[in-house]
């Protein structure tokens, strides 16, 4: 699609290129929707100390815990960006259970590998209009969860007032006023909560869980040969 000025009216007139009808482009929807972005904490570290170990660290998690919640809490659409994740769901509560539930998980499960191995997430949410087609979805809120996550505490959420508002009082969420943001090339301020996870864990945690292998890490190092997994044993 090709864009020209009228001399008359100086508006921006779209022009679809030679022998492109409507037809050929792609269906484009507009909807409400919560976003959600998750990222590994310095994955480029973990990757240089050891990538095959990282790997499978890291898609044991997504199996065996961010891919069910997903599921779970009914996520709309989702996509893979390396080490991390973009998904939206249809409410912020099902965005928000889903993060947490997965913060919160991740502790536990992070307590079965050695600390300077540990994968950990930090995510960002957001909530409001959005443009979506079959591959991606687009919007200002997109944008925002991005930035988001990026500033996120470690283990925890990051997440816009109106994520805060929405679901703070309905989840019993201890969320930390960190005030406005400015994010590069975004024209205005976005106030931000942090909801820091492993200190709801520590609250609602009553006595210790025995702790269990990782089955997709420790299958996947025993095909390269039966490396040791790097557990923490009781």
């Amino acid at each position: 699609m090709w864009l020209r000025t009228s001399a008359s009216s100086r508006a921006v007139i779209l022009d679809a290129p030679i022998g492109c009808g409507r037809s050929d482009l792609p269906t484009l929807e507009r909807r409400w929707g919560a976003v959600l972005t998750v990222d590994v904490v310095e994955y480029s570290r973990l990757t240089f100390l050891d990538p095959e170990f990282a790997y499978y660290l890291y898609k044991s998690h997504r199996k065996e815990l961010v891919d069910p919640k997903l599921r779970e809490y009914r996520v709309r659409f989702f996509k893979s960006t390396g080490d991390g994740i973009l998904a939206e769901f249809e409410t912020a509560i099902d965005a928000a259970r889903c993060a947490i539930d997965v913060q919160t998980g991740m502790i536990e499960r992070g307590r079965r590998t050695a600390k300077d191995s540990r994968i950990v997430f930090r995510m960002g949410l957001s909530c409001g209009p959005i443009m979506a087609d079959a591959e991606d979805i687009y919007g200002h809120d997109v944008n925002v969860a991005a930035r988001l996550q990026a500033i996120a505490p470690p283990g925890g959420i990051a997440m816009t007032d109106d994520i805060a508002n929405r679901v703070g009082s309905a989840l019993a969420l201890q969320l930390e006023d960190v005030g406005e943001q400015y994010f590069h090339n975004m024209g205005r301020p976005v106030r931000v909560f942090h909801c820091r996870c492993d200190a709801r864990r520590r609250k609602s945690r009553k006595q210790p869980e025995e702790l269990q292998p990782l089955p997709l890490l420790t299958r996947g190092l025993a095909a390269l040969g039966g490396r040791p997994v790097g557990l923490v044993t009781p």
